[in-house]
């Protein structure tokens, strides 16, 4: 991998990442808690899990797998299945909530979808663009 795809990498990881956490804080605040209650180990967490799916999403995408469909869903399901291990493993640190599965499982799988309508939507329009230039010679 080229420096510019490792730059794209860290700037969507770093970038996703904000946005969620600040999202999260706005949540909270709204519902009057002042504190993470979870501390720093649920923003450990939210790092590796978001690590995770950006990095199976990055790296499985770009196979020469036809269609985009299947490509994407051969990165989902592995990265989706290390997700739930990451979550079981962090049982073993502290009692899980509940849900704790649900939720990985709606947060993690609306980031995938969120990823591969953007990363469609790009690959549309870079096709259409090159089409566009092989009329024009």
């Amino acid at each position: 991998m080229n420096k510019k795809k490792w730059i794209r990498i860290v700037s969507i990881y770093s970038i996703t990442y904000t946005a969620i956490t600040l999202l999260n804080s706005v949540l909270y605040l709204c519902n009057g808690i002042y504190e993470d209650p979870s501390g720093n180990w649920h923003e450990l967490d939210r790092a590796i899990i978001l690590l995770i799916g950006i990095a199976a999403f990055e790296l499985c995408t770009n196979l020469p797998v036809k269609p985009l469909a299947l490509r994407y869903l051969l990165a989902y399901i592995p990265s989706q299945l290390l997700a739930f291990a990451y979550v079981w493993f962090s049982g073993l640190r502290e009692p899980l909530a509940k849900t704790a599965y649900r939720d990985i499982w709606i947060n993690f799988t609306s980031l995938f979808v969120l990823l591969c309508i953007i990363n469609t939507v790009i690959y549309v329009f870079k096709k259409k663009r090159g089409q566009k230039g092989e009329s024009n010679e």
